[in-house]
Order: structure tokens, then sequence, then C-alpha cells
């Protein structure tokens, strides 16, 4: 009689425990391993931070947002890929200040870019929806497409995007207004 009752506890338990170690979610989809703990993120301090996997350093704000120090405020601007491209050039050299220091640059770094399709792969957390990422390291992450800096290698008017709502890829029309989210080499 006892293994009856604490089966149903002990499968409580483990959904209880498998839920929280699942990266913070809109949605979880709690029967599958993390994919970007927050263990694999070191934080900056900055607004940035540091994937260890990879050695890149992603802004944890999408454009037009600005981080608050415990969050992403404002509105996520939207840019065709050309924007996209020339946006990153334009924070570098301080035409566009999104960390409103009055300074070339963001978190004191002037070598920000669009990411490739793999490196913007790399943040997807596969264990969330809504958006898929970590909520914890990227929050206030829009579930739409983002850019990537990686054209299409069949029709140069295409270029590649993943969406975080889900996860998948694509390949659109360059002049498409998606988001963005930079990144730079440690």
């Amino acid at each position: 009689m006892k293994a009856r009752v604490l089966t149903p506890l002990l499968a409580l338990y483990l959904a209880a425990a498998a839920s929280s170690a699942v990266a913070a979610c809109a949605q979880e989809k709690t029967d599958m391993p993390e994919t970007t703990p927050d263990t694999m993120f070191v934080d900056n301090g900055d607004g940035t931070v540091s994937h260890t996997g990879t050695g890149l350093v992603w802004m944890r704000c999408s454009l037009g947002q600005t981080w608050s120090g415990r969050g992403c405020t404002g509105a996520v601007r939207q840019y065709t890929w050309q924007q996209a491209l020339q946006a990153a050039v334009d924070i570098n050299s301080g035409a566009a200040d999104d960390d409103g220091d009055g300074r070339a640059g963001y978190a004191g770094r002037t070598d920000w870019r669009l990411p490739d399709k793999m490196q913007l792969e790399s943040i997807i957390e596969e264990g969330c929806h809504a958006p898929a990422v970590n909520a914890t390291i990227f929050p206030d992450t829009p579930s739409h497409w983002y850019w990537s800096a990686t054209p299409s290698s069949s029709n140069r008017d295409i270029a590649w995007l993943i969406n975080f709502h889900n996860g998948f890829d694509g390949a659109d029309d360059k002049t498409y207004a998606a988001r963005v989210r930079l990144v730079r080499m440690k």
C-alpha cells in the first residue's frame, strides 16, 4: 500500500523538479533537457552576457529596448536586412546610442555585428516557446523573427532569420521587417 501512495507523490516531486530545471520560459516543454541553461552565460553587468560555449557576447535586449538592470524596456524596432546590418555600424560609430551613454558603441565596445544563422541558433532554448529563449538571460524577447547576417546561397535577395516564437529558421526577402539582437566576439 505504501508503494502506491509514494509513487504518485514521487511522480509529482519529479515533475516539479523537472519543471524547475528548465530555463526560465513563458511556456515550458518539461520533457526536454535545457539547451541554454543560465550556467552557460556570464552576466557582464552592463546589459550583455557572455556565452561560455561559443565565446560570444550578446546584447541582452533586442535593438530598440534599453537594459534597466533587471529587464528590457521600450519598444523593439524592426529592420529590413540592410537596415539591420547598418544598425550595427551606427551603434559602433555612435550614430545610434542604444545604451544612452552618449558614446560610440554599446557597453564600451565598438565591434557589434549581426550574428550569423548558427550563432543566433545557439541561443535558442529548445525547451521553451513563445519565446524560444531563456527569459532569465534574454528577458522581454518578443516571439518573432530575428535577422541573421547569413544571406541565402541561392538567391541574393533573401537572407536567413530565426523565429524566437518556436526556434525554427527560415529565409525571407531582405525587405522583410524583423527584429535584431547584436553580438560580438569576447
